[in-house]
């Protein structure tokens, strides 16, 4: 496939900077780099798969990747933002250099734990948390990216900071907006953050999907004998059941590119009892700030309403927040004009076979097998659809941003299932984290190097993305990251999962450790 580059990235990548002669040079040794380290890739993959944490308990997966960012010469920050399992590491060459962040997120899917490389539903530990969308992959592709780069540096003399940082419970939307209110990335220059797909590509502008605030509603009554004099108790539950049902009546009236979902966590102690207490989680999700703003104002009178009707009260603790998503096109392009020379990975007959016996399996919406051609880089459409949301957004409105996805899974997967993680410590996997990790260490290149490009970014960010909408904050000052959630999950499970852990010293690969053949395709006859 061949794609003309726009003329202003053409002439940004020709300008002159200080290490502009030789940016061509450093990219193949960039390129060498991430190869000479597709070891540390595929066992920094294959470990943080094994250790399947869900969001805010983090513990195992932040410690591993924060020793190895430490013993290759970077500075750990923990406990940032009031997180437990964020951090923030940095390593500098010279002083006054640009700053650029590479980030990935790092939890689990409930109830995800998978095999891998076995194309059928095959729990590690049933019940128990596992890498269902694959967030196990990214730190990898960012490290190994890092320590290439870092190379070129001290070799070439360039001035400038590398700062990782992970993703903490992003499948609750929980920990980007607390490390942008605390100023994490106030001397940043620009973010490259890295997500798993099943292509390798990037975009620029609002891409379909959503933001959202994630809140609690909390309802407090009176318990009473639930036979014996019901009349003098206030339900709590009746309230949620209330707030819920009006809701559902409420949807036909709001816009339909809306999300909205909810569960219940607390629902009473049990039947002859009144409940004194209950809970309901929400998601309200929407395409803008002031749809977002919107949507959570009529959750608050609807759950006001359920509080009168029940003589209950009602509070609410906003548990995280997600803004819209836009990404820096100058950024974009020069990622793209590198995923270009990269290319896919070169799948073999086994990687195929494997993956079309997964999609047989699951009944996916692709059958194919493995994509063998780019995703093109595409405007950004007129009217994006609806869909999914990332707190990548909230740096997105800070700094100039993108996101660059990489090929570790499967086309046509479910996502946040156990099906996705099927993949995610196999060869797939670790071929596509390399792919990932050569992009990213170039693009760092031309971020470090190109003065014009950086200059382009910040003139998109400033007068394009935030010249008519600016990002409006969803969380307060005294709004805190909710980090016990997920823990009574993690106790329940984490003896149970800790003999799973990767042990790299003594196994090539995960799957050789667990003993699965790679490929395997069908199921044994005795287990059909």
């Amino acid at each position: 496939m061949k794609t003309t580059l726009p003329l202003a990235l053409a002439a940004i990548l020709a300008c002159t900077s200080a290490n502009a002669a030789s940016l061509p040079a450093m990219k193949q040794q960039a390129i060498a780099g991430v190869e000479a380290r597709a070891r540390l890739a595929q066992q920094m993959n294959d470990s943080i798969f094994s250790f399947g944490e869900l969001g805010f308990q983090e513990v195992e997966t932040s410690r591993y990747i924060t020793d190895v960012l430490e013993k290759n010469g970077f500075t750990v920050t923990r406990g940032v933002s009031g997180m437990p399992t964020g951090w923030v590491a940095t390593w500098t060459n010279k002083t006054g250099g640009p700053v650029v962040a590479l980030g990935s997120d790092i939890d689990g899917i409930p109830k995800a734990s998978q095999t891998p490389g076995i194309p059928w539903r095959q729990p590690q530990v049933e019940g128990a948390p596992g890498h269902g969308e694959g967030h196990n992959s990214g730190q990898a592709v960012n490290v190994v990216a890092a320590l290439a780069v870092k190379e070129i540096m001290q070799k070439e003399g360039i001035a400038g900071t590398l700062m990782l940082w992970p993703g903490v419970a992003e499948e609750l939307v929980a920990g980007k907006a607390f490390m942008v209110r605390d100023g994490v990335f106030k001397d940043v220059d620009a973010v490259i953050f890295t997500h798993v797909g099943d292509n390798l590509g990037t975009t620029w502008g609002k891409p379909s999907g959503t933001g959202l605030v994630s809140v609690e509603y909390t309802f407090k009554g009176s318990t009473a004998h639930s036979a014996g004099k019901p009349w003098m108790g206030k339900s709590a539950l009746d309230a949620v059941s209330l707030m819920n049902t009006g809701w559902e009546y409420r949807r036909e009236h709001i816009r339909p590119e809306q999300r909205s979902h909810y569960v219940i966590r607390d629902g009473g102690d049990q039947p002859n009892v009144v409940p004194e207490r209950a809970s309901v989680w929400y998601y309200f999700r929407e395409q803008d700030f002031k749809g977002i703003a919107d949507l959570y104002a009529v959750g608050n009178k609807i759950a006001d309403g359920a509080a009168m009707m029940t003589d209950t009260t009602v509070t609410r603790r906003v548990l995280g927040t997600a803004a819209p998503r836009h990404f820096n096109r100058p950024m974009a392009e020069a990622a793209y004009a590198n995923i270009r020379q990269v290319g896919l990975p070169r799948w073999s007959a086994d990687d195929q076979a494997f993956a079309k016996a997964v999609q047989k399996s699951v009944g996916a919406d692709k059958d194919k097998g493995l994509d063998t051609e780019l995703d093109k880089l595409e405007p950004p459409k007129e009217r994006p659809e609806s869909g999914g949301s990332d707190d990548i957004g909230d740096i997105s409105w800070t700094l100039p941003t993108i996101t660059i996805r990489y090929p570790s899974n499967i086309p046509g997967l479910p996502g946040h299932n156990w099906a996705n993680a099927i993949s995610m410590a196999t060869p797939i996997a670790h071929k596509g984290v390399v792919a990932g990790s050569k992009v990213v260490a170039m693009t760092t290149l031309d971020l470090l190097t190109q003065p014009k490009l950086r200059a382009a970014a910040r003139a998109y960010f400033t007068d394009v993305q935030t010249k008519d909408e600016k990002y409006v904050p969803m969380i307060g000052a005294a709004d805190k990251p909710p980090i016990e959630m997920n823990a009574a999950v993690m106790a329940q499970f984490r003896d149970q999962m800790r003999p799973l852990y990767y042990d790299a010293a003594k196994y090539p690969t995960y799957l050789d450790q667990l003993g699965v053949k790679w490929p395997t395709l069908e199921k044994p006859a005795e287990a059909k």
